[in-house]
């Protein structure tokens, strides 16, 4: 069975791969210290204990990144979508924010702030700017309509859930680096180069893996992302205001013109 085809694309992209980092030493070490000549229980084992592992970790980084998610949001001072709304941030231009303002509220159904009521009291404001974020999230599913939107979402996904489980990826790299550490020490007695290189090449991995973990993984990378999915999602109202392309009427034009030319028939 492919693993693969049990996840849609962005919960392959945003939730496994995060996930398939975390754990890679842990692979690596399954993949290398383990003899797959012949599949025998122990390669059962090892291969069960992957898929587990897999569908445990994409959960625990969903979890774990929603959590920081909020941390964020609070930190930075609301939601991207919600905050680049506000007249007073200068992100989008004033012009186009007031056009999607007008659009969003006639799709709910109720008046945008006006200038002095979003000065008299912005968490009134905040909540309508937040329905619009909901309408918006609602009505751009459409991964071929909007692929610009998606891929940035994806992005976020990712970098937010790859941040859920850099405690735990560090911690699964020191255990590694322990257990590979053990192996070299106990064969300094029982020369076996071939599982030294294996070891060496586990040991190797792990300490690549921690250092992108470490240098590549934060905060500020999360944030940078949530704000680039925050701005598209705004933009791509102006997607539901561009008029549609009329429908061709070559056929009809066609039939005119045959009309139009024909001559009339004789008395």
């Amino acid at each position: 069975m492919d693993v693969f085809k049990l996840f849609d694309a962005y919960s392959l992209r945003a939730r496994l791969f995060p996930a398939i980092i975390a754990a890679a030493p842990a692979f690596a070490a399954l993949a290398l210290l383990i003899s797959w000549k012949s599949f025998g229980l122990s390669n059962l084992v090892a291969t069960l204990g992957i898929l587990v592992l897999l569908f445990a970790i994409a959960d625990f980084s969903r979890s774990r990144g929603r959590a920081i998610e909020g941390k964020l949001y609070a930190k930075h001072g609301g939601m991207p979508s919600i905050t680049m709304f506000r007249r007073n941030d200068t992100t989008l231009d004033a012009g186009s924010k007031d056009r999607y303002r007008e659009f969003l509220a006639g799709k709910l159904g109720t008046a945008a702030p006006t200038v002095q009521e979003e000065n008299a009291d912005q968490g009134a404001a905040d909540a309508f700017y937040g329905q619009c974020g909901n309408w918006l999230r609602q009505n751009t599913r459409d991964t071929k309509k909007f692929p610009i939107l998606f891929s940035e979402n994806v992005t976020y996904g990712f970098r937010r859930n790859l941040l859920g489980v850099k405690v735990l990826a560090l911690c699964m790299n020191v255990i590694v680096v322990a257990l590979c550490a053990l192996i070299l020490w106990q064969m300094s007695w029982d020369i076996d180069t071939r599982m030294g290189n294996k070891t060496t090449v586990v040991l190797v991995v792990a300490v690549a893996h921690a250092a992108y973990m470490l240098l590549a993984v934060s905060h500020n990378t999360v944030w940078d992302a949530s704000k680039a999915y925050g701005r598209e999602l705004i933009l791509s109202t102006e997607a539901f205001l561009t008029p549609a392309k009329p429908a061709r009427k070559t056929a009809a034009r066609k039939t005119a013109s045959k009309t139009t030319t024909a001559a009339p028939p004789e008395p």
